[in-house]
């Protein structure tokens, strides 16, 4: 079985590629551009680990380059294609938005475009739990109106969703997308809250919250994430004669937890004290983030498997070695 994944240097696309060569079944092909949005030694460590699989090979490659993308899906000829690949960060989106239209729309065109010259047997792209914008009622459940992103960046995913709607429409694609609920663990992201926090608690340097530290989020472990692109990725859509319509799930962990609290566990496990600095809300963030499970429960069993306090003690672990703090 041949699987390409996108993005296979960065925090998810690493582990599930890592999760796919482990099984020794497949031949795992991963592309990423390494890009210096943040820094690039932490996406070489993780390629490190990937290259210790016999079933993993590496290319230096941007999917927004459309005849190269082209070129290495249509000589690999993949039997299932894992879209990780993307310019991440909510904040980042309003300083600038055109490495979103590059990386996010431009970039996701020619990945549907290669997919349609060479089709899998099923496409699975990230989507995220960004698009849930103004109006949102947690628990937000996939049918839920997300024409009201609060952020460039969500915008650029609900965009993802509507390519690939079309997509499948007109050309028959089997495709999947997967709305990420905050997900953290080990050889996580530097600019996200885990890293942030942790890296701020151990300096002793002030940190920041907002909106009082009372935002909710569900913060998700990043086995239970790799656990359900995998399920779902050998699940696709079954035989529909004519058009197909894509599928759209959510994987979060229905616990979402305030961003005080977060920090409070952040500091057990430290064993330092974090100097808080509560702060009104900030432009684009969304107050509360859940996800409703039913529909990806019913399509392929999935239920998340880590408590928050069990993987924070991972992530804490894994920081303490790699930031050798």
């Amino acid at each position: 079985m041949k699987v390409l994944v996108t993005g296979a240097a960065g925090f998810i696309g690493h582990h599930v590629a890592g999760r796919l060569a482990a099984t020794k079944q497949c031949e795992v092909l991963g592309v990423d551009n390494l890009g210096d949005y943040y820094d690039v030694a932490l996406k070489r460590a993780r390629l490190v680990r990937l290259e210790a699989h016999e079933g993993f090979r590496f290319l230096q490659a941007d999917f927004a380059e459309a005849d190269g993308f082209a070129r290495i899906v249509g000589s690999f000829r993949p039997d299932y294609v894992v879209h990780l690949g993307a310019q991440p960060g909510v904040r980042y989106s309003f300083e600038n938005p055109a490495a979103y239209v590059h990386s996010n729309l431009v970039g996701f065109a020619h990945v549907l475009e290669a997919c349609r010259r060479t089709p899998p047997k099923h496409l699975v792209y990230a989507s995220s739990s960004s698009v849930y914008g103004a109006g949102a009622q947690p628990p937000f459940r996939e049918e839920a109106n997300t024409d009201q992103p609060v952020s460039f960046y969500g915008a650029t995913k609900k965009a993802n969703e509507v390519m690939a709607h079309s997509h499948a429409l007109n050309h028959g694609l089997r495709i999947s997308g997967l709305r990420f609920f905050t997900v953290y663990g080990p050889w996580g992201r530097p600019d996200m809250a885990p890293t942030l926090f942790a890296k701020a608690i151990t300096e002793g340097r002030p940190l920041r919250l907002f909106n009082q530290g009372k935002n909710l989020r569900d913060f998700t472990y990043i086995d239970d994430i790799v656990d359900g692109v995998v399920k779902l990725l050998l699940s696709p859509p079954a035989e529909i004669p004519g058009a197909r319509a894509p599928r759209i799930f959510n994987l979060g962990h229905h616990r979402p937890v305030e961003t005080l609290l977060f920090v409070r566990m952040l500091e057990q496990l430290l064993g330092r004290p974090a100097q808080v600095e509560l702060l009104p809300p900030q432009p684009g963030d969304m107050f509360e983030t859940c996800a409703d499970l039913t529909a990806v429960h019913a399509a392929i069993g999935f239920k998340p498997k880590v408590p928050l306090e069990e993987g924070l003690k991972r992530f804490v672990e894994w920081f303490r070695e790699y930031y050798r703090s």
